[in-house]
Order: C-alpha cells, then structure tokens, then sequence
C-alpha cells in the first residue's frame, strides 16, 4: 500500500467515525469510571436491590446495647 491509500484509508475512517457520533447525538462519555454525584446509576441500582421493608432493629441487637 501506498502512503497515499493509506492517508486516504484513515480519512475516511475518521469522517465515519464524526458521522457515527453525531448520528448518536455525541452522548458518549469517554472519561471513563466515574465516582460521586456522576455515579447516579449505581444508586439507583442499590434502591432497586432493598428489599421493601427492613426491620429498624432486631430485638437481639437492642438486648446486646
């Protein structure tokens, strides 16, 4: 291959690339794992994973007090 396919060759990988982003409303987060208030999902996922009631406290655990 020439240099020039190859210029060529990586422009228009580039150009589909720009397309397929903007195709996607450029919503792609690339900054990888994300901690705090970002992390909105994880919370989310610890909500749907509580059983519906909980017991404040066992009468065990209150006699060991």
């Amino acid at each position: 291959m020439s240099n020039r396919t190859i210029i060529i060759v990586v422009l228009i990988l580039i150009g589909l690339t720009g397309w397929l982003m903007m195709k996607g409303d450029g919503n792609i987060d690339m900054g990888g794992e994300k901690h705090g208030a970002e992390a909105t999902h994880i919370e989310e996922a610890k909500k749907e994973a509580q059983p519906a009631a909980v017991p404040a406290a066992t009468p065990a655990a209150e006699a060991k007090k």
